[in-house]
């Protein structure tokens, strides 16, 4: 074999390993990252579902208790400004997270005290309609909270995995691919609710 014939084959051989492993580490990025904007669009979906049941349990409240107007209209609201706050995957800043977060917020609040309102009409919480709805509701609020998981650890995956070695100088290299926001706890969530009767 010819002298110079050998240096050849060991840079060929350490730029096709460059290659190999920048390719691996592109696509790895991309189904990683593709994985947490499919967890994100299951989140949205399932804050969808919740908004689609809220006409629903208004209207059903609404034929009892009239006089709760206050409480109705502060559904409604909230429920429009939840729906159009969204977020386009591709831009998961945690500005943009907290924003959403604080609009889903407002709803939940809204809907607590509309079923706060609900306890004072005995005859509305016995209407099989009404309960079906909860039922829904909460069943929906569940759903959300582990769409919300899922979304995290995806998230999460995606993060390590452009930030360990030598992953985070390809990353660098490239420029391709910014940490993702996660959900987190509401302010003040870490503290247990005061209940009196």
């Amino acid at each position: 074999m010819k002298k110079w014939l050998i240096p050849l084959i060991i840079i060929a051989v350490i730029v096709f390993a460059g290659y190999k492993m920048a390719v691996g580490f592109y696509n790895t990025s991309v189904d990683l990252e593709e994985n947490a904007k499919t967890a994100w669009s299951n989140v949205e979906s399932a804050y969808q579902r919740r908004a689609d049941l809220i006409p629903n349990l208004v209207s059903t409240v609404k034929g009892y208790a009239e006089h709760e107007k206050e409480t109705l209209e502060g559904v409604i609201k909230a429920r429009s400004e939840a729906t159009k706050t969204t977020i386009d995957p591709t831009n998961l800043t945690p500005e943009k997270m907290a924003a959403f977060q604080k609009a889903q917020e407002g709803l939940s609040g809204a809907l607590s005290r509309l079923l706060v309102t609900v306890e004072k009409y005995p005859d509305l919480k016995a209407n099989q309609n009404f309960l079906e709805l909860q039922s829904q509701l909460e069943g929906t609020e569940n759903r959300i909270n582990v769409e919300r998981n899922r979304f995290n650890k995806d998230a999460n995956a995606f993060n390590k995995h452009i930030m360990k070695f030598p992953n985070n100088i390809l990353n660098n290299f490239m420029g391709n691919f910014e940490e993702m926001s996660r959900f987190e706890a509401s302010a003040g969530s870490d503290v247990a609710p005061t209940v009196e009767f």
